[in-house]
Protein backbone atom coordinates (compact mmCIF):
# COMPACT_ATOMS: atom_id res chain seq x y z
CA UNK A 1 0.00 0.00 0.00
CA UNK A 2 1.33 3.43 -0.94
CA UNK A 3 1.79 6.18 1.60
CA UNK A 4 -0.47 8.37 -0.50
CA UNK A 5 -3.35 5.93 0.02
CA UNK A 6 -2.99 6.18 3.80
CA UNK A 7 -3.39 9.96 3.82
CA UNK A 8 -6.09 10.16 1.13
CA UNK A 9 -9.80 10.57 1.82
CA UNK A 10 -12.03 7.63 1.02
CA UNK A 11 -14.41 8.24 -1.88
CA UNK A 12 -17.99 8.31 -0.65
CA UNK A 13 -20.68 6.47 -2.59
CA UNK A 14 -23.43 8.30 -4.41
CA UNK A 15 -25.60 7.92 -1.36
CA UNK A 16 -23.69 7.79 1.89
CA UNK A 17 -26.78 6.66 3.77
CA UNK A 18 -27.06 3.54 1.60
CA UNK A 19 -23.61 2.32 2.47
CA UNK A 20 -23.71 -1.06 4.26
CA UNK A 21 -23.11 -1.05 8.00
CA UNK A 22 -20.23 -3.52 7.71
CA UNK A 23 -18.37 -1.16 5.38
CA UNK A 24 -18.68 1.58 7.97
CA UNK A 25 -17.20 -0.81 10.51
CA UNK A 26 -14.35 -1.55 8.09
CA UNK A 27 -13.66 2.18 7.73
CA UNK A 28 -13.71 2.53 11.51
CA UNK A 29 -11.34 -0.41 11.92
CA UNK A 30 -8.90 1.00 9.37
CA UNK A 31 -8.99 4.41 11.09
CA UNK A 32 -8.22 2.83 14.47
CA UNK A 33 -5.36 0.82 12.94
CA UNK A 34 -3.76 3.92 11.40
CA UNK A 35 -4.13 5.90 14.61
CA UNK A 36 -2.70 3.04 16.68
CA UNK A 37 0.31 2.60 14.37
CA UNK A 38 0.99 6.35 14.37
CA UNK A 39 0.76 6.53 18.14
CA UNK A 40 2.95 3.46 18.52
CA UNK A 41 5.70 5.00 16.35
CA UNK A 42 5.53 8.22 18.35
CA UNK A 43 5.71 6.25 21.61
CA UNK A 44 8.82 4.38 20.46
CA UNK A 45 10.53 7.66 19.58
CA UNK A 46 9.60 9.20 22.93
CA UNK A 47 10.68 6.10 24.84
CA UNK A 48 14.09 6.27 23.17
CA UNK A 49 14.51 9.79 24.64
CA UNK A 50 12.92 9.02 28.00
CA UNK A 51 15.82 10.46 30.01
CA UNK A 52 15.47 13.82 28.29
CA UNK A 53 11.69 13.61 28.68
CA UNK A 54 12.00 12.94 32.41
CA UNK A 55 14.32 15.92 32.86
CA UNK A 56 11.91 18.18 30.99
CA UNK A 57 8.91 17.16 33.07
CA UNK A 58 10.85 17.33 36.33
CA UNK A 59 12.22 20.81 35.65
CA UNK A 60 9.27 22.67 37.31
CA UNK A 61 9.76 20.53 40.41
CA UNK A 62 13.50 21.20 40.59
CA UNK A 63 12.83 24.93 40.49
CA UNK A 64 10.67 24.74 43.63
CA UNK A 65 13.34 23.62 46.07
CA UNK A 66 15.98 21.06 46.80
CA UNK A 67 13.87 19.27 49.43
CA UNK A 68 11.69 17.62 46.80
CA UNK A 69 14.20 17.70 43.96
CA UNK A 70 14.63 13.93 44.19
CA UNK A 71 11.51 11.85 43.70
CA UNK A 72 11.03 8.51 45.43
CA UNK A 73 10.47 5.34 43.40
CA UNK A 74 8.52 2.89 45.59
CA UNK A 75 7.93 0.17 42.98
CA UNK A 76 10.53 -2.14 41.50
CA UNK A 77 9.22 -1.66 37.96
CA UNK A 78 8.49 2.07 38.28
CA UNK A 79 11.32 3.00 35.92
CA UNK A 80 9.77 1.00 33.06
CA UNK A 81 6.06 1.47 33.74
CA UNK A 82 6.33 5.22 34.24
CA UNK A 83 8.57 5.51 31.17
CA UNK A 84 5.86 3.80 29.11
CA UNK A 85 3.22 6.14 30.54
CA UNK A 86 5.31 9.19 29.73
CA UNK A 87 6.03 7.88 26.24
CA UNK A 88 2.30 7.36 25.70
CA UNK A 89 1.34 10.89 26.71
CA UNK A 90 4.26 12.46 24.87
CA UNK A 91 3.37 10.36 21.83
CA UNK A 92 -0.13 11.84 21.90
CA UNK A 93 1.33 15.34 21.79
CA UNK A 94 3.68 14.55 18.90
CA UNK A 95 1.17 12.59 16.82
CA UNK A 96 -1.80 14.85 17.62
CA UNK A 97 -2.10 16.42 14.12
CA UNK A 98 -1.95 13.00 12.45
CA UNK A 99 -4.59 11.63 14.81
CA UNK A 100 -6.84 14.56 13.95
CA UNK A 101 -6.33 13.97 10.24
CA UNK A 102 -7.18 10.26 10.45
CA UNK A 103 -10.29 11.12 12.45
CA UNK A 104 -11.27 13.64 9.77
CA UNK A 105 -10.83 10.96 7.11
CA UNK A 106 -13.49 8.85 8.81
CA UNK A 107 -15.93 11.50 9.98
CA UNK A 108 -15.79 13.81 6.95
CA UNK A 109 -15.51 11.62 3.83
CA UNK A 110 -17.78 13.74 1.66
CA UNK A 111 -15.98 17.05 1.90
CA UNK A 112 -16.15 19.39 -1.02
CA UNK A 113 -12.99 20.57 -2.72
CA UNK A 114 -13.17 23.91 -0.91
CA UNK A 115 -13.67 22.25 2.48
CA UNK A 116 -10.76 19.88 1.89
CA UNK A 117 -8.56 22.86 1.09
CA UNK A 118 -9.33 24.33 4.52
CA UNK A 119 -8.83 21.02 6.34
CA UNK A 120 -5.05 21.25 6.70
CA UNK A 121 -5.11 24.86 8.01
CA UNK A 122 -7.79 23.80 10.50
CA UNK A 123 -5.63 20.90 11.70
CA UNK A 124 -2.61 23.19 12.02
CA UNK A 125 -4.63 25.73 14.00
CA UNK A 126 -5.97 22.97 16.24
CA UNK A 127 -2.46 21.64 16.85
CA UNK A 128 -1.17 25.16 17.50
CA UNK A 129 -3.89 25.79 20.10
CA UNK A 130 -3.07 22.47 21.72
CA UNK A 131 0.62 23.38 21.95
CA UNK A 132 -0.24 26.84 23.31
CA UNK A 133 -2.32 25.24 26.05
CA UNK A 134 0.47 22.79 26.90
CA UNK A 135 3.08 25.57 26.93
CA UNK A 136 0.96 27.87 29.12
CA UNK A 137 0.44 25.09 31.62
CA UNK A 138 4.08 23.95 31.64
CA UNK A 139 5.78 27.35 31.84
CA UNK A 140 3.23 29.29 33.91
CA UNK A 141 0.54 27.32 35.72
CA UNK A 142 2.38 24.10 36.61
CA UNK A 143 5.28 25.71 38.55
CA UNK A 144 2.84 27.91 40.49
CA UNK A 145 0.65 24.92 41.31
CA UNK A 146 3.59 22.81 42.49
CA UNK A 147 4.88 25.73 44.58
CA UNK A 148 1.43 26.20 46.14
CA UNK A 149 1.18 22.58 47.27
CA UNK A 150 4.80 22.60 48.38
CA UNK A 151 4.24 25.53 50.74
CA UNK A 152 0.83 24.22 51.79
CA UNK A 153 2.40 20.90 52.81
CA UNK A 154 5.13 22.70 54.77
CA UNK A 155 2.57 24.91 56.50
CA UNK A 156 1.09 21.79 58.09
CA UNK A 157 4.47 20.76 59.43
CA UNK A 158 4.92 17.95 56.93
CA UNK A 159 7.98 17.22 54.83
CA UNK A 160 7.14 17.01 51.10
CA UNK A 161 8.21 13.57 49.86
CA UNK A 162 6.52 12.83 46.55
CA UNK A 163 6.81 9.62 44.57
CA UNK A 164 7.56 9.43 40.87
CA UNK A 165 4.21 7.82 40.15
CA UNK A 166 2.24 10.55 41.92
CA UNK A 167 4.24 13.38 40.39
CA UNK A 168 4.21 12.25 36.78
CA UNK A 169 0.55 11.24 36.95
CA UNK A 170 -0.25 14.74 38.20
CA UNK A 171 1.91 16.50 35.60
CA UNK A 172 0.74 14.54 32.55
CA UNK A 173 -2.97 14.84 33.38
CA UNK A 174 -2.63 18.51 34.18
CA UNK A 175 -0.65 19.49 31.07
CA UNK A 176 -2.69 17.40 28.62
CA UNK A 177 -5.95 18.56 30.19
CA UNK A 178 -4.93 22.17 29.71
CA UNK A 179 -3.92 21.49 26.11
CA UNK A 180 -7.26 19.82 25.33
CA UNK A 181 -9.10 22.72 26.96
CA UNK A 182 -7.59 25.05 24.35
CA UNK A 183 -9.31 22.98 21.65
CA UNK A 184 -12.62 24.61 22.60
CA UNK A 185 -12.52 27.24 19.79
CA UNK A 186 -11.99 24.56 17.15
CA UNK A 187 -14.92 22.50 18.43
CA UNK A 188 -17.23 25.51 18.65
CA UNK A 189 -16.31 26.86 15.21
CA UNK A 190 -16.79 23.43 13.66
CA UNK A 191 -20.30 23.30 15.16
CA UNK A 192 -21.00 26.76 13.77
CA UNK A 193 -19.64 25.82 10.33
CA UNK A 194 -21.92 22.79 10.06
CA UNK A 195 -24.94 24.65 11.39
CA UNK A 196 -25.35 22.88 14.72
CA UNK A 197 -25.05 26.12 16.73
CA UNK A 198 -25.34 29.80 15.86
CA UNK A 199 -24.10 33.11 17.17
CA UNK A 200 -27.51 33.86 18.71
CA UNK A 201 -27.58 30.50 20.48
CA UNK A 202 -24.06 30.91 21.86
CA UNK A 203 -24.75 34.43 23.11
CA UNK A 204 -28.06 33.41 24.69
CA UNK A 205 -26.57 30.39 26.47
CA UNK A 206 -23.39 32.15 27.67
CA UNK A 207 -24.22 31.77 31.42
CA UNK A 208 -24.86 28.04 31.00
CA UNK A 209 -21.63 27.67 29.03
CA UNK A 210 -19.65 29.28 31.85
CA UNK A 211 -21.13 26.81 34.33
CA UNK A 212 -20.30 23.89 32.03
CA UNK A 213 -16.75 25.21 31.61
CA UNK A 214 -16.24 25.26 35.37
CA UNK A 215 -17.64 21.73 35.63
CA UNK A 216 -15.32 20.56 32.84
CA UNK A 217 -12.36 22.28 34.51
CA UNK A 218 -13.21 20.52 37.76
CA UNK A 219 -13.06 17.17 35.96
CA UNK A 220 -9.85 17.96 34.07
CA UNK A 221 -7.83 19.43 36.93
CA UNK A 222 -6.13 16.74 39.03
CA UNK A 223 -6.33 18.90 42.17
CA UNK A 224 -9.38 20.29 43.99
CA UNK A 225 -7.92 23.69 44.90
CA UNK A 226 -9.72 26.84 43.77
CA UNK A 227 -6.65 28.54 42.31
CA UNK A 228 -6.02 25.77 39.80
CA UNK A 229 -9.71 25.64 38.92
CA UNK A 230 -9.84 29.37 38.19
CA UNK A 231 -6.52 29.28 36.30
CA UNK A 232 -7.98 26.69 33.93
CA UNK A 233 -11.55 28.03 33.72
CA UNK A 234 -10.68 31.67 33.01
CA UNK A 235 -8.80 31.04 29.73
CA UNK A 236 -11.59 28.70 28.60
CA UNK A 237 -14.20 31.39 29.30
CA UNK A 238 -12.15 33.93 27.33
CA UNK A 239 -11.79 31.45 24.47
CA UNK A 240 -15.54 30.81 24.46
CA UNK A 241 -16.22 34.56 24.40
CA UNK A 242 -13.88 34.94 21.43
CA UNK A 243 -15.70 32.07 19.71
CA UNK A 244 -18.98 33.99 20.00
CA UNK A 245 -17.57 36.93 18.06
CA UNK A 246 -15.84 34.69 15.54
CA UNK A 247 -19.17 32.90 15.00
CA UNK A 248 -20.79 36.29 14.40
CA UNK A 249 -18.23 37.13 11.70
CA UNK A 250 -18.60 33.65 10.16
CA UNK A 251 -22.39 33.95 9.95
CA UNK A 252 -22.13 37.40 8.38
CA UNK A 253 -19.66 36.12 5.83
CA UNK A 254 -21.81 33.09 4.99
CA UNK A 255 -24.89 35.33 4.68
CA UNK A 256 -23.08 37.65 2.26
CA UNK A 257 -21.88 34.68 0.21
CA UNK A 258 -25.39 33.25 0.04
CA UNK A 259 -26.91 36.58 -1.01
CA UNK A 260 -24.24 37.10 -3.68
Amino acid sequence: MKLRDIFSFRDPPESETSKPFLEHLEDLRWMIVKMAITLMIAMVLCFAFRQQLVRILQRPLNEVGTQVGTLRALGITDSITISFHLAFYAGIVISFPFLLYFLAQFVLPALTAVEKRFLFPAILVSFALFLIGVACCYFWLLPKTILFFFHDTESLGWSPMWTVQQYYSFVTRFVLGFGLAFELPVVVLALVKFGFVSYEFMARTRPYAVVLIFILATIITPTPDVLTLIALSLPMCLLYESCIWIAWFMQRKMARTASA
